[in-house]
């Protein structure tokens, strides 16, 4: 199996740096530089930003040129976290063992410092060095993720903001947009980096839509069968509130299935790149196998 996690100590300074760098005007608060700082650069699997950077290898790209881009999808993701762990969206009070960024300083801070991740995130992106058309639509792609991911949690904590559907489809489209729009952006950012060409970008496209469910639907097992002593926040919130997930819906035997079948087939979506696709096959295989 390829070793996935060598760009993350590059991944690392490139937040460390984005983030000093957004704190050196004068008029910066402190307050939310720390804040910023806590929550991203406490821990966390990187996997998106390792995306962006396997992606753009997969295609023959040069993936530090591609740092910005890789730590603007982070910030994203960041940002997404801080903001789902507020009182008025998910109310967690533990994210990655320690306690949620509202717990840590407040809501109004926590509320601000995903505002200024958000925005730091596409002021990072433009910075990435490529042509000034792969860097339009770079920004495209992350501003499409985004509000995939908006999407998704309406669709996921607001349910009577839209049409019913049925129960299988709305499944889907909460995941596809939740957890999967940010991670299709991934592959797609770093594919875009790396000059992929049109068959290239759709097969990665593919691959990231099963990895994006295959990761909910692994997530939503791990919500289910282990503690948060184990995970390092809450268990069992779903259940709790009544939300739509894989198990629930389909029984765990049947979410296995589900996660195997899914990670056949993003396997199947990039066998055509080769070896330089074999860490992207790492990544399916560490999301498939994952407890936490």
């Amino acid at each position: 199996m390829a070793d996935i996690s060598t760009p993350v100590s590059k991944i690392n300074d490139e937040l460390a740096k984005q983030i000093d760098g957004a704190g050196l005007g004068g008029d910066f608060s402190i307050g939310l530089h720390e804040a910023m700082k806590y929550a991203v650069l406490g821990g966390g699997k990187r996997l998106r930003p390792l995306l962006v950077w396997h992606c753009c290898a997969a295609v023959g790209g040069q993936p530090d040129a591609c740092l910005p881009a890789a730590a603007s999808v982070e910030f994203i993701h960041a940002f997404s976290l801080v903001h789902d762990d507020l009182p008025s969206m998910d109310d967690d009070d533990l994210r990655r063992g320690r306690p949620t960024l509202h717990i840590h300083t407040s809501e109004a801070m926590a509320l601000l410092a995903g505002d200024a991740l958000l925005n730091l995130a596409f002021g990072t992106i433009v910075q990435s060095k490529v042509s000034h058309e792969r860097r339009t639509s770079l920004v495209q792609e992350l501003a499409a993720g985004c509000s995939g991911m908006i999407s998704g949690q309406i669709f996921d904590s607001i349910p009577d903001a839209d049409p019913p559907i049925a129960e299988r489809a709305r499944l889907d489209r909460i995941h596809r947009n939740k957890t999967g729009a940010l991670i299709r952006a991934s592959c797609r950012i770093g594919a875009i980096c790396g000059r992929a060409g049109d068959d290239e970008l759709d097969s990665l496209t593919i691959y990231a839509d099963r990895i994006g469910l295959m990761f909910q639907a692994i997530d939503d097992l791990i919500d289910v069968e282990q503690s948060a002593e184990v995970t390092g926040k809450r268990t069992g919130k779903d259940a709790e509130a009544g939300k739509l997930t894989y198990p629930g819906l389909l029984g765990i035997e049947e979410t296995r299935a589900e996660v195997s079948r899914m990670h056949a087939e993003a396997t199947e979506a990039i066998r055509a790149l080769g070896n330089r696709a074999d860490p992207l096959l790492s990544i399916a295989a560490f999301i498939a196998e994952r407890d936490r």
